[in-house]
């Protein structure tokens, strides 16, 4: 089995190198990702412009692959040009953040692997949603850390690349959306659909008292005068039961969505 990984966060990324090791031992593996950060750039693609192709090195001393470009271009690089042939399965991520309900459009981990369905490849893009309230920790000087554990992921990961190892991709589903949590109280992964919305998402300006700080930082001289306003979101907390955003964050355990790219409506006969 061939398995491309590729990510948004780019290829430096911690959580590149814990999905290569989830799938290592069962698959040959190459990865080809961005070179910085492409957090939420959807399906952006560079077309008629040159990419830098570099070889690097990642953590653990491995070879991996660095794109000057976006998460969908590094899949298409990887998939058409450095790998000698298709990869049966693309994986994308493990990203820290969390990918659900609608909002994954805006992702460049699910987008990434939006591409790899458009090469006729099975994809899975894997998140890992950091609990601010356990993943943000001190060490012994006093300076705040992120505490990234993947050995969840990784697991759940590693056990599902198995099963499409042995049994096939389902009938029916071009790429699956997986979230884990990282404060989880479950390990059971449970089988969700898309919740109607992750984000409420509104417009400041420097007059927002309560996001005075964020808005603030870093705010740079306006020398043209024009007013400065910042989108912001905030994570909704409610969700309906068998939804993705309720597993993930009411029930805390890893949620499994099975998509399809294919985004119409088949019956409007009665409109």
């Amino acid at each position: 089995m061939n398995i491309l990984i590729s990510n948004d966060d780019g290829v430096y990324a911690p959580g590149i190198l814990a999905a290569k090791q989830a799938v290592e031992d069962i698959a040959n593996v190459v990865v080809v990702a961005p070179d910085e950060n492409n957090s939420s750039v959807g399906r952006r693609l560079t077309l008629f412009k040159h990419l830098k192709l570099k070889q690097c090195e990642l953590e653990d001393g491995s070879k991996a692959y660095s794109v000057s470009g976006s998460p969908a271009d590094s899949v298409i690089v990887g998939a058409d040009y450095v790998m000698d042939e298709k990869p049966d399965l693309v994986i994308t991520g493990i990203n820290q953040g969390v990918n659900i309900t609608s909002d994954i459009t805006s992702s460049g981990t699910v987008c990434a692997a939006f591409e790899a369905v458009s090469l006729g490849l099975p994809a899975i893009a894997t998140l890992l949603f950091m609990d601010p309230k356990t993943s943000f920790k001190k060490d012994e000087n006093g300076e705040w850390y992120m505490d990234y554990d993947f050995d969840l992921a990784k697991k759940v990961l590693h056990d599902i690349v198995l099963k499409i190892k042995n049994e096939g991709f389902p009938e029916g589903v071009d790429l699956f959306n997986l979230n884990v949590p990282s404060n989880y109280e479950s390990e059971e992964v449970k089988i969700t659909h898309l919740a109607h919305k992750m984000l409420d998402k509104h417009v400041i300006d420097k007059t927002n008292e309560e996001k005075s700080e964020i808005f603030n930082y870093p705010l740079k001289d306006n020398q043209d005068g024009d007013d400065l306003i910042m989108i912001v979101s905030d994570l909704v907390k409610e969700y309906e039961e068998g939804s993705d955003g309720y597993a993930l964050l009411v029930e805390k355990r890893p949620s499994l969505t099975p998509l399809t790219v294919n985004m119409t409506f088949k019956d409007l006969k009665d409109w």
